[in-house]
C-alpha cells in the first residue's frame, strides 16, 4: 500500500485556494467559452495594425485583455492538472487550455509582422503622436529588433497553430513521467516500506544506510530504463523541433534562437560553462571533504546527495520553515516581509505531496490572480529552501504587476532566477546569524554548500549536456538513447571526477524535465551568480542595494535582462559574478571543513 496519501486525505490549509481564481469548474466553463469568442475580436485589426497610432493601440490593448483572459483560464486548468495527473477530467481541461492558448497565439500571430512592416521611424512617430501608446515603447523596440527572424503573418500563423504540436514532445514525457511511471516500494532499513517517488527520490538518498542508498539509486533508475526508447524519442524529437523551428525563423542555431529571445548574448552560455570548468577543482574538493566524512575510499552516485553532517537533516515542520523564511526576508524592508506573511496565510502553497501530483515545485499565477506555489514538502531543511525559493518568484510577480502593465508583467527565466535564489542567500545567512544548535548549523552550511553545487555545477553541467545534443542534430547527427547516454556520462565523469560513475547515472538525463525547453537551465547557474552579488550588498545594511533590488523586481520585462540587472548593480556579460560566487563557495568549503 502506497504511503503517499490522497489528495483528499489533506486538509484544505494546506491546499492552493484555486477558487479565488473560479468558483467552480462551471464558471471556469463559462471564461472558457467567453474568451474563445473574444479571438474573433482581434481578427478586425488584421491588415490594419500600422495604419495609424490610434489602431495601434487599440490592437495592442485588445490582444492584451484577451490574452490576459486566456492566461487565466489556461493557468487555473494546469495548476488542477497539477494537483493530480492521473486526473482525466483535469487533464482534458489543461489539454484544452493548451489548445486555446495556441489558438489564441494564432489569432494574434499577424500582429507583430505588421508592426514590422513599418520602419522604425514610423512606429517612433506614431508613439509620439498617440497618447497611451508610448506605455509600448519597449515592446515596440523588441518586435522591430526581432524582425529579422519574423515571418510572414502567412507563415506566423501556422508556426502558431503548430505550437501544441511542435512542443508536444514535453507533454509526453511528462505524462510518462508522473503519472504512467511506477516506481518500486524498498525496504527502509527501519523495517517500514516505502515507496520511491519523483518527489522523496532524493530525500532517501540522503538516508544515512549506505546499502539502501545503493538499493533506491539502482531500483529508481533500472525503472527508467525499461522506458529509455520513449524517453529518448521525445527528447530526440524536442531537439529536433528546436533546431527545426529556428532554421525557420534564419536563425544559424537553436541556441542562438533561444537566447535572442530575451536578448542575451551567446556569449553570456559560452562565460558561464568555461568559468565554472576553469573551477572544477572547488567542486572535486567538495567530492573529496564528503567522501572524508562518510568514511569511504571512492564516493559514489548514490552518496552525492549525502550531507556532510552526522545526522540525517532536523525535522522542519511547515509552519517552522515559514516563521524561518518570513524573518529572513526582514533586510528587504518590512512591506516586503508582511506581503510575504500575509501571502502565506492565504493559501498561496499546495504544500503537502499527494498521490498524482506534478513532481517537484513551481510558482503560477496570472497578472490577475494572486500568486500560487506547487511543492511537495518533506518536512527538511531542504524543502524550507525550496519554499523560499519559489516565494522570491511570486514575490517577483507580484511587485511587477503592482508597478507595470500588462504587457510587462512577465519577466524572462534569466532574471527570475535570481529573485528565486537571493532568498535562499538571505536565508542561509539568517540561520548562520540566529541558529545555536551546532547540529543545525552545520546543515545549513551543508544545504547552501549543495544548492551551489546543484545550481551553479549541476546546471552548467546540464547546459554543456544540452548544447552538445543541440550540436549533434544540427551536423545532423543521431540522437540515440546510447548517444545520450555517452554525451551525460563523459560530463558526470568530467564534473565528479573523484567519483565513481556508473551506469545508473549516465541515465539521469532521463528525469530531467527542463530539457524540454531548450536553453533554459543555463539561466538557474547565471541567476544563483547574481543573486550572490546582490545579496552581498542587502545583507551589509546598505539600504541602497536593498532598495535597487526591489526596484528591480517592479520592472517585469520594461527592460532587457542584462539592462535589468546592471541597474540593480550587476554586470553579468562578464564571468565577475560567477567568479564571485564560486568563491563564496569555496570560502563556505572551509568553514564546513573547520566544523568537521
Amino acid at each position: 500500500m502506497s504511503s503517499v496519501p490522497e489528495r483528499s486525505e489533506i486538509d484544505e490549509e494546506y491546499k492552493w485556494d484555486l477558487e479565488s481564481i473560479y468558483a467552480s469548474d462551471d464558471e471556469w466553463e463559462a471564461a472558457f467559452e467567453d474568451v474563445s469568442e473574444r479571438l474573433e475580436d482581434l481578427q478586425a485589426y488584421e491588415g490594419a495594425v500600422v495604419e495609424d497610432g490610434e489602431t495601434l493601440l487599440e490592437t495592442l490593448e485588445t490582444r492584451d485583455d484577451v490574452m490576459r483572459e486566456v492566461a487565466k483560464v489556461a493557468n487555473y486548468a494546469q495548476m488542477r492538472s497539477a494537483e493530480d495527473t492521473t486526473n482525466q477530467q483535469y487533464q482534458a481541461l489543461s489539454a484544452r487550455s493548451q489548445s486555446l492558448a495556441s489558438d489564441a497565439s494564432s489569432a494574434a500571430s499577424f500582429i507583430e509582422p505588421e508592426i514590422q512592416s513599418a520602419s522604425r521611424d514610423e512606429v517612433s512617430a506614431m508613439v509620439e503622436a498617440t497618447d497611451g501608446l508610448e506605455q509600448y515603447e519597449h515592446y515596440l523596440d523588441d518586435v522591430l529588433r526581432t524582425k529579422p527572424h519574423t515571418r510572414s503573418a502567412e507563415v506566423e500563423e501556422v508556426l502558431a497553430e503548430l505550437g501544441e504540436v511542435t512542443h508536444g514532445s514535453g507533454d509526453v514525457y511528462s505524462m510518462l513521467a508522473n503519472a504512467d511511471m511506477e516506481f518500486p516500494t524498498v525496504e527502509k532499513p527501519d523495517g517500514d516500506a516505502v515507496e520511491i517517488t519523483q518527489s522523496n527520490f532524493t530525500t532517501l538518498l540522503k538516508n544515512q544506510d549506505r546499502e539502501f542508498r545503493q538499493t533506491v539509486h539502482e531500483e529508481f533508475y533500472d525503472e527508467w530504463a525499461d522506458v529509455r526508447n520513449a524517453v529518448g524519442t521525445a527528447y530526440k524529437n524536442s531537439v529536433k523541433a528546436d533546431v527545426k523551428e529556428a532554421r525557420v525563423r534564419n536563425y544559424e542555431t537553436a541556441r542562438e534562437a533561444a537566447m535572442d529571445g530575451p536578448n542575451v548574448p551567446v556569449d553570456v552560455y559560452d562565460n558561464l560553462v568555461e568559468t565554472v570548468r576553469e573551477n572544477l577543482d572547488k567542486l572535486h574538493r567538495h567530492s573529496e571533504l564528503k567522501a572524508e566524512v562518510l568514511g569511504v575510499d571512492e564516493l559514489e552516485m548514490w552518496d552525492v546527495y549525502m550531507p556532510m553532517t552526522d545526522s540525517e537533516s532536523p525535522d522542519v515542520e511547515y509552519e517552522e520553515a515559514t516563521e524561518y523564511v518570513v524573518d529572513s526576508l526582514g533586510v528587504l524592508g518590512e512591506e516586503y516581509q508582511s506581503r510575504v506573511a500575509e501571502g502565506l496565510e492565504s493559501r498561496w502553497v499546495d504544500v503537502y505531496e499527494n498521490e498524482g501530483k506534478r513532481a517537484g515545485a513551481f510558482s503560477s499565477g496570472t497578472y490577475d490572480t494572486q500568486p500560487f506555489i506547487m511543492m511537495n514538502y518533506q518536512d527538511d531543511i531542504a524543502s524550507m529552501y525550496t519554499l523560499a525559493h519559489e516565494l522570491g518568484h511570486s514575490m517577483h510577480s507580484q511587485y511587477t504587476k503592482d508597478a507595470q502593465p500588462y504587457v510587462y508583467s512577465s519577466y524572462e527565466i534569466f532574471v527570475a532566477e535570481v529573485a528565486s535564489t537571493v532568498n535562499e542567500t538571505l536565508l542561509t545567512q539568517h540561520l548562520l546569524d540566529t541558529v545555536d544548535d551546532p547540529e543545525f548549523r552545520r546543515h545549513v552550511l551543508n544545504e547552501y554548500l549543495e544548492r551551489v553545487r546543484s545550481t551553479l555545477y549541476r546546471q552548467t553541467m546540464f547546459a554543456a549536456f544540452e548544447h552538445q545534443a543541440h550540436e549533434l542534430v544540427e551536423d545532423g547527427e543521431a540522437l540515440t538513447p546510447d548517444v545520450l547516454d555517452e554525451l551525460y556520462g563523459d560530463l558526470k565523469r568530467e564534473f565528479y571526477e573523484p567519483a565513481n560513475v556508473d551506469e545508473h547515472i549516465e541515465r539521469e538525463w532521463m528525469r530531467i524535465p527542463h530539457f524540454y525547453r531548450a536553453y533554459y537551465v543555463y539561466q538557474y547557474a547565471t541567476g544563483i551568480s547574481a543573486a550572490v552579488a546582490l545579496s552581498q550588498g542587502i545583507l551589509e545594511g546598505d539600504e541602497d542595494a536593498a532598495a535597487r533590488y526591489r526596484e528591480f523586481l517592479s520592472k517585469g520585462s520594461r527592460e532587457y535582462p542584462l539592462e535589468l540587472l546592471s541597474g540593480a548593480g550587476v554586470d553579468m556579460s562578464t564571468s565577475d559574478p560567477i567568479q564571485s560566487a564560486l568563491d563564496v563557495y569555496d570560502d563556505y568549503l572551509d568553514e564546513m571543513a573547520a566544523l568537521i
